[in-house]
């Protein structure tokens, strides 16, 4: 661990090994909103690979960001990441409070050894929400330290308005006739029911069996398999490595359909107060043609409008079902890259994406709690 204090401004800037429980704090009141921000979400790919900067007010130890890092490409590179279980959410944590100016004494590599360490030449954040207020912050803040931001389009993500769901009726009598329609074939062979998990409920087994239907599933039999979440032993081992928390335990849920002794279908999804975010959705390639992927889907959304949520996020990618379901475009993603070195941004621009430009005046002079309240 370093500290590095700043005289003048009364920040303290700590570099320190792994993931501290400082991050469980933060996660509660970040500036992004994601209470799930915890340690064990930021550890889960890589548990001793991590290293975590902070950024505190000296005079009264508010602690105002925190930017966990793991080695990201080959090694002498010594390039850095922000990790996270689920990519479209891997953001660093920066507190409601914390200025453009704060954050950039953080990232300032001019600081001392260490900071740079934790960061290394270039870093990684994303995919991120791109009109997220922590993201905007946060490139306000790196550019004012001298790094050049690099950015690509990641995709738009597809949400679904629950609490317009919950007054018009959900499903509609269309889908309605479908899902009860899927049910009764179904029911001609054998017995179908739903299992829920979440919280205590959740073990290794449970893990498995979700990845087994994985490997019935198209993603298991017509491709290498890196796009699921549990077919494998270290495709699982993320997950149970953050389902070790129990705040996170409770955050992830599993809706699973059964047939019989069969489970065949399954819908993995993640609860952020009024949010929930469809995480991966599978069903067994044989049993498709009864619907069992859509049965699966509905129940989660129908369950999340019962529990009062107001949103479902569903991602990037396979809109078609997703247009069914009344999802709607919702925002962009972005994935940026930041790079110390001139001479090299203007090189990995070529591959990555080009240069943000710098940050308005009023993006540096204006707290996120500021320009939430106008």
């Amino acid at each position: 661990m370093y500290e590095s204090r700043i005289a003048a401004d009364r920040l303290t800037v700590t570099a320190v090994e792994g993931f501290p429980p400082e991050i469980d704090a933060l996660a509660a009141r970040n500036l992004a909103g994601h209470s799930f921000l915890r340690a064990a979400w930021y550890a889960a790919p890589a548990p001793k690979a991590g290293r975590t900067l902070l950024l505190r007010r000296e005079a009264d130890g508010a602690l105002l960001a925190a930017i966990p890092t793991i080695p990201f490409g080959p090694a002498m590179a010594r390039a850095r990441k922000v990790p996270g279980s689920y990519w479209p959410l891997r953001s660093p944590l920066i507190a409601p409070d914390c200025t453009a100016v704060e954050l950039a004494h953080a990232l300032d590599r001019r600081l001392n050894r260490e900071v740079a360490r934790s960061l290394g030449p270039v870093w990684r954040v994303g995919p991120a929400r791109a009109d997220g207020p922590a993201t905007t912050l946060l490139i306000a803040a790196a550019q004012l330290a001298g790094w050049s931001v690099l950015a690509r389009p990641a995709g738009t993500s597809w949400v679904i308005d629950l609490a317009a769901a919950r007054t018009r009726g959900w499903p509609s009598a269309a889908s309605a006739r479908k899902l009860r329609a899927a049910w009764r074939k179904l029911e001609a062979l054998g017995t179908p029911r739903w299992r829920h998990v979440r919280g205590a409920e959740w073990n290794s087994g449970v893990l498995e069996n979700l990845g087994r239907i994985e490997a019935q599933s198209w993603i298991g039999q017509t491709t290498d398999g890196s796009g699921a979440k549990f077919m494998t032993p270290a495709q699982r081992a993320v997950w149970q490595n953050a389902l070790g928390d129990p705040v996170l335990a409770e955050n992830l849920s599993a809706t699973i359909l059964l047939l019989d002794d069969r489970q065949v279908a399954f819908s993995f999804d993640l609860d952020d107060g009024a949010v929930q975010y469809g995480i991966a959705g599978s069903y067994a390639d044989d049993l498709k043609h009864l619907g069992i992927g859509r049965l699966a889907n509905y129940r989660a959304v129908a369950d999340a409008i019962a529990e009062g949520q107001s949103v479902m996020d569903l991602g990037v990618g396979d809109t078609g079902y997703k247009r069914m379901m009344g999802a709607v475009a919702g925002y962009d993603m972005v994935d940026l890259l930041f790079v110390h070195s001139g001479t090299a941004a203007a090189l990995l621009a070529k591959a990555w994406g080009p240069a943000l430009p710098a940050p308005s005046p009023a993006t540096l002079a204006i707290t996120p709690e500021q320009a939430a309240h106008g």
